[in-house]
């Protein structure tokens, strides 16, 4: 008899983001005629930047052609963008990371969800709440907890983040931790974390053998001078920190998938007989097991990402999405909601004073705009609701007069 992995059967029934899919084809259904905004999956609606377009089309061009055509490539990368993450995103800001370090992948989101391959069926880990559910499913389908009780897995340690912390917990929250997932900027909440705050973080792990898993996914982002954009600005970081990376956000690169992770030389976990293990061989067999590698044409538009033009072409993108969500943010608090997130980060996290599926339906039913419930993150999460900055503006300005409308 063919049994299943039971610990499948422990996921809470639906995923967050299958549900809100579910209620709004229902809507849609049932109104034909609505004009639907979405703002709540964080999915990019602007095209890519002109430079990564130019750049994957010359690499198509070269997969035309014998002399210039790509197979099967290197599983961690192509040493072209390898090189250049190295060089711009972390030794031009004085951050000590080498090429070999970084293995690009097709996303953030698979890596940290794979990662924890590399570690014990024992290990004690800590996500925050309200967190990226994706944490928390993956060591679910690995056995690490017991099944959901309101709301929460036994197994799991909860980190709460609320307004009264700033969304930014403390290393105390996470004693008897082995492993703890952080993401700064943050989603769902938009918050940042300064580097006193992460120091506290890396000094905290170091003494206690622990790892932290730091997803930087919304790291360009950041616009306020001294907020970190990664884990390795900290000092010791190198010892105790895996980093992930995006450029979906960053580059628009959500349908193209592409991403890296960051494992230094000499990072270890320990084997059951106390030996220090390094855990970049472990990645690379992982990969090189289970991973074909990032696609030629998708990597060449990923190193288009770092010359000058690609930059500038970049940021203004983003920089288009950060005031998309300081008019929402605006138009929201003039209504008299407390709105956390924006500035740093492309989401909103508003507190609507009461249920956050309730407050979803009705700004589908009233006003045809989609967000995300904050329930779905977590039982912290109860109480907001997270807007996304990724539309147009038009459609950004339409959602605006249809929620000061509906609220």
């Amino acid at each position: 008899m063919l049994h299943v992995n039971e610990n499948y059967r422990k996921i809470q029934a639906s995923y967050l983001f299958t549900e809100i899919a579910h209620r709004v084809a229902s809507h849609q259904s049932a109104n034909p005629a609505a004009k639907i905004i979405r703002l709540g999956i964080g999915d990019v609606t602007e095209p890519l930047a002109p430079a990564v377009v130019e750049a994957m089309h010359r690499a198509v061009d070269d997969e035309a052609g014998r002399a210039n055509f790509h197979g099967y490539g290197p599983e961690q990368g192509y040493a072209f963008l390898r090189e250049k993450v190295a060089e711009i995103d972390f030794r031009a800001r004085g951050i000590d990371i080498a090429a070999d370090e970084i293995f690009i992948s097709d996303g953030a989101k698979c890596d940290c969800g794979n990662i924890q391959e590399l570690f014990g069926d024992d290990v004690k880990i800590a996500v925050g709440d309200p967190v990226y559910p994706v944490y928390v499913d993956t060591n679910v389908m690995a056995g690490r907890t017991l099944a959901s009780v309101d709301g929460r897995y036994p197994g799991l340690t909860y980190l709460e983040c609320s307004a009264a912390n700033g969304f930014v917990p403390t290393p105390e929250q996470a004693a008897g931790c082995d492993v703890v997932y952080l993401c700064y900027p943050n989603n769902p909440t938009g918050a940042v974390a300064t580097k006193a705050q992460l120091q506290q973080w890396v000094d905290w792990a170091n003494a206690n053998k622990a790892l932290i898993l730091f997803d930087a996914a919304y790291e360009a982002f950041v616009r306020t001078p001294g907020i970190p954009r990664s884990i390795y600005e900290c000092d010791g970081a190198r010892t105790c920190a895996i980093e992930f990376r995006s450029y979906s956000k960053t580059a628009g690169f959500t349908g193209i998938r592409c991403g890296y992770t960051v494992v230094p030389k000499n990072l270890v976990a320990y084997a059951a007989d106390g030996t220090a293990v390094e855990l970049r061989p472990m990645w690379t067999r992982r990969q090189t097991t289970k991973f074909n590698g990032a696609s030629y044409i998708t990597q060449r538009g990923a190193e288009a990402i770092y010359s000058p033009e690609g930059q500038a072409q970049c940021r203004a993108t983003i920089d288009f999405y950060l005031e998309n969500g300081r008019l929402m943010k605006t138009a929201l608090e003039a209504r008299g909601y407390s709105v956390y997130g924006g500035g740093d980060s492309p989401y909103l996290w508003v507190d609507v004073k009461g249920d956050s599926w309730d407050f979803f339906d009705r700004l589908l039913k009233e006003a045809n705009v989609v967000t995300t419930p904050g329930a779905g993150f977590g039982r912290a999460g109860e109480g907001y609701i997270r807007i996304s900055s990724f539309n147009s503006r038009e459609n950004v300005l339409e959602a605006i007069e249809r929620l000061r409308k509906a609220l």
